[in-house]
């Protein structure tokens, strides 16, 4: 059996009957990839079983040569001095950085920066008012995560506009854009080594000060986790909003119903992680002995990528998967993964997603697709599901 084509236009734009065939006939297989083959994982219980594993390792070192030899990951060429951040660590380095990076999610952060949400959420609806037609993702769901993580991390003002467009080339350029992404991680590397030592000499009360004080932390791990939390700290929240503002608006019913009970939404943003969720597949993994899962032998080194997106539409986990339905009860959504390195800006993402969600939906009551969901275009990452814009009509503002 030949598995249906896992690229392209067409997938990208609806991946989800590919993935269907695959957890029910090869739950655990083999894929192309751009100079090697990566085993991808489709069934919930499978997805769970692997991104719990304690022998499927993180760190990009253990991964087999071919894999290796084809520079992908983040960043493709995997240099020291942006890949050595927690996402690629194993014990005992993944949760010492885990808890450095904590310190910007505590309670009293996380309320400031609703706070912050607000404002910023807040003026770039304002921008709106007069317009027919905005960009959703353009005009408010790129801009807003942009403006709050670089706010945690003391990203000056005159910076951002250079760091939006690197990060936007990082966050959707396709895998065989080897030179644009190249030249973007370069800016980001000089952008982020520059800014390192600033806060040296001019150091500010953000995340990257408190980083740059600590003496636990590598100078590469500190550039890494920089860049770590620049560009994750933001596309997921990117994508939650332009992926779950197009669900919603293709089922009028629910978007009646959350525009009525407002107290609605955090279960509207739970199901929109599940439904269209903003990460494709789980970030790399490899075995550090052999593991079975899914009746698969996965032997030491080979690259293994787990798809969210598959494994939170199995009927297996959730009745009647390919509904879009607010309020489920059951198991959890695997949106922001599971285990030791499920998401640590989970909360922020969700937060930035409901206040965003709520105030567009409150001050633009009349809000409508202005195009056919078929003319949409989707980031080709193999990571990451987003797209890369989404007209919408606003007629009449309120308040």
């Amino acid at each position: 059996m030949a598995i249906p084509p896992m690229f392209g236009p067409a997938f990208d734009a609806d991946p989800y009957p590919a993935y269907d065939w695959l957890r029910r006939n090869a739950p655990v297989t083999r894929v192309p990839l751009p100079g090697c083959e990566a085993w991808l994982i489709t069934r919930y219980e499978d997805a769970v079983t692997a991104l719990t594993h304690p022998a499927l390792a993180k760190d990009p070192a253990l991964g087999s040569p071919e894999w290796r030899a084809a520079s992908l990951g983040l960043p493709l060429d995997h240099r020291p001095s942006l890949a050595r951040h927690m996402i690629n660590a194993d014990q005992p380095d993944h949760p010492r950085l885990r808890r450095l990076v904590s310190a910007a999610f505590t309670p009293r952060r996380i309320a400031g920066l609703r706070e912050r949400t607000q404002q910023v959420t807040d003026a770039l609806l304002a921008a709106m008012a007069g317009k027919d037609e905005v960009d959703l993702v353009g005009d408010l769901a790129y801009p807003l995560p942009i403006a709050i993580i670089c706010d945690l991390l003391g990203v000056p003002e005159a910076d951002r506009a250079a760091f939006h467009h690197h990060a936007s080339v990082i966050d959707s350029a396709a895998a065989a854009e080897v030179e644009a992404i190249s030249a973007a991680t370069d800016a980001l590397e000089a952008f982020l080594a520059d800014l390192v030592a600033r806060k040296r000499t001019h150091p500010g009360d953000d995340l990257l000060t408190e980083l740059v004080r600590r003496p636990d932390i590598t100078p590469d791990e500190l550039t890494s986790t920089a860049f770590l939390l620049l560009i994750a700290g933001h596309e997921t929240t990117v994508a939650l909003i332009g992926n779950g503002m197009l669900a919603l608006l293709r089922h009028p019913e629910q978007l009646a119903a959350v525009r009525a009970e407002p107290d609605l939404l955090p279960d509207v943003i739970d199901e929109m992680l599940r439904y269209d969720g903003p990460v494709r597949n789980a970030t790399w993994r490899f075995p550090t002995e052999p593991v079975v899962i899914g009746g698969q032998e996965l032997l030491p080194g080979e690259p293994i990528l787990v798809s969210l997106l598959a494994a939170n539409r199995d009927p297996a986990a959730f009745p009647d998967p390919d509904a879009f339905t607010p309020g489920r009860v059951g198991e959890p959504h695997l949106a922001f993964g599971r285990g030791p390195h499920y998401c640590i800006g989970a909360a922020l993402a969700k937060i930035e997603g409901e206040v965003a969600i709520g105030s567009l939906l409150r001050r633009y009551p009349d809000l409508a697709l202005a195009t056919d969901p078929a003319e949409l275009s989707w980031w080709p990452s193999a990571i990451m599901r987003g797209l890369f814009s989404l007209p919408v009509r606003l007629n009449r503002p309120k308040g």
